[in-house]
């Protein structure tokens, strides 16, 4: 196996095993935010909801894109390692002592006096997830994503436990603000014994500058993303009733598990290991024209489905107060079918070292994000859901227009890779609700008949048809099967 052969299979893999970490992380997560759902009410995920920003916030002060620099850095020392451990440290406890001194301005603008101690008590996780920073970019650098997966297993599950525990005795939002605190110590502390990386005392300004000289653009970029992430959040939170936001939180949760989880995944693979090709023009297109196709043939198809069984989904798991959420999924599922190409696009840029690239697009997109707002909230919460998905149609075009120049990768070339397999998943959508219409089911057996015969019809069509994306993945199957025997 040539390198390029070897780049593209250990990239692959890496994908896989990251995706299977995400998406077990989230799983577990999301299977817990459901039976929480029975203990807690819509209000209490509302409450989380609506300071999930200002801790996203945190965190991204803290990462200040160290993480992203130490990765796509080709020569790299302790005292690189080293300097940015502590600049975490030192950045994380500023944005602590940032959040805790902003939690009344905070209570004040949500006008909700609760907010006040969940804000200074969530934002410890902060200072706890600057421990775990460079550990994490250490094994991501050498595509060790395996090791992550045996982090991620305990540390979710033992958090788990504890939230359903404690909304069980009526701890009520409390139940969620252990989950994440005990989630990211436990994670923390998993990482700091399983991977042999320590600091030494040694702190070099020069490697401080470069570093953030890259990373503090993506970290600019980074925090508009965050903030305009949750704008929705932010929006809802300050103009309607806390129930309403939990309706939301609860259904981006559940879209999240498959859409976000598997671009971080493909993320955080694919950029460590095309860093290392960056020069090579021609490689780096036949890489992402690849990695588009596999993400797209995942995510599409899971997107369109989860439209299809939202209703019998919630019925069946969860009690009827869960009802309303169910456009607020569908849509949303809508809105991120195009959030992995956004990504991927992305990528490149970070790939090639055009920070200010980045940087400039995120004003951009958010401008644009601003003025849909402002148009879509006069028509309510489903006005500004239908204006997510107009804003993310919108957005393709300048997130895709620079990998024309970086490595001529063309809008009409990625819209050949993409559009063949968004048609069979609709098409697949299609075919699932109308036998469902036929078919006299209850909840499960909706979910288990018309789920089945969707993948079915899914999974044949792309055989009959040949499609590269199904080819490629079982040719990297088989040659994982081959490898093991």
């Amino acid at each position: 196996m040539n390198s390029a052969n070897t780049l593209r299979h250990k990239t692959i893999v890496g994908t896989i095993w990251t995706f299977l970490e995400q998406i077990f992380r989230v799983g577990i997560q999301t299977i817990t935010t459901i039976i929480l759902a029975w203990f807690l009410l819509p209000e209490d995920f509302g409450l989380m909801a609506m300071i999930a920003v200002f801790f996203a916030i945190g965190n991204s002060l803290m990462d200040s894109g160290f993480s992203q620099a130490l990765i796509r850095k080709k020569e790299i020392d302790e005292i690189d390692y080293s300097t940015a451990f502590y600049s975490n440290l030192v950045l994380g406890l500023l944005a602590y002592l940032l959040l805790f001194a902003s939690a009344p301005l905070i209570a004040n603008f949500y006008d909700d006096s609760r907010l006040l101690v969940l804000v200074r008590v969530v934002g410890l996780v902060v200072i706890i997830n600057s421990f775990q920073l460079v550990q994490v970019a250490d094994l991501t650098r050498k595509l060790n994503f395996k090791i992550q997966l045996k982090v991620t297993m305990p540390s979710v599950i033992f958090s788990a436990v504890v939230a359903i525990s404690m909304a069980a005795m009526g701890f009520g939002v409390w139940s969620l603000v252990a989950q994440m605190l005990i989630s990211a110590f436990a994670a923390t502390a998993l990482y700091w014994i399983v991977n042999k990386w320590r600091p030494s005392k040694d702190f070099s300004v020069e490697s401080l500058n470069e570093m953030f000289g890259f990373g503090s653009k993506l970290f600019v970029s980074g925090l508009i993303d965050t903030v305009f992430q949750n704008i929705y959040v932010i929006v809802i939170g300050k103009l309607f009733l806390p129930t309403l936001v939990g309706y939301y939180f609860f259904a981006q949760r559940i879209q999240q598990l498959v859409v976000a989880q598997l671009t971080e995944a493909v993320q955080r693979v694919t950029y460590p290991a095309l860093s290392t090709m960056q020069d090579d023009t021609k490689a780096l297109k036949d890489f992402y024209q690849k990695i588009i196709q596999v993400v797209t043939y995942i995510v599409f198809p899971c997107m369109i489905a989860l439209v299809v069984l939202a209703e019998p989904l919630f019925s069946f798991m969860l009690k009827e107060d869960w009802l309303p959420a169910v456009p607020y999924l569908q849509l949303l599922c809508i809105a991120g079918l195009l959030y992995p190409l956004h990504a991927i696009n992305l990528n490149i840029l970070k790939v090639k070292g055009r920070s200010d690239l980045f940087l400039y697009l995120e004003v951009v997109k958010k401008l644009m994000v601003v003025l849909i707002l402002l148009v879509s909230v006069q028509f309510g919460i489903f006005g500004i859901l239908v204006g997510q998905i107009v804003g993310s149609v919108l957005a393709y075009i300048p997130n895709s227009y620079y990998s024309v120049e970086m490595i001529d990768y063309s809008i009409p070339e990625q819209l050949k890779d993409f559009i063949p397999t968004l048609v069979i998943s609709i098409t697949m959508g299609g075919v699932m609700y109308f036998i469902g219409l036929l078919l006299p089911l209850g909840d499960f057996a909706y979910l288990l008949v018309i789920g089945l015969l969707g993948t079915l019809f899914y999974v044949l069509t792309n055989h009959l048809l040949k499609m590269p994306a199904q080819l490629l993945m079982l040719q990297l199957i088989k040659e994982q099967y081959l490898k093991k025997s």
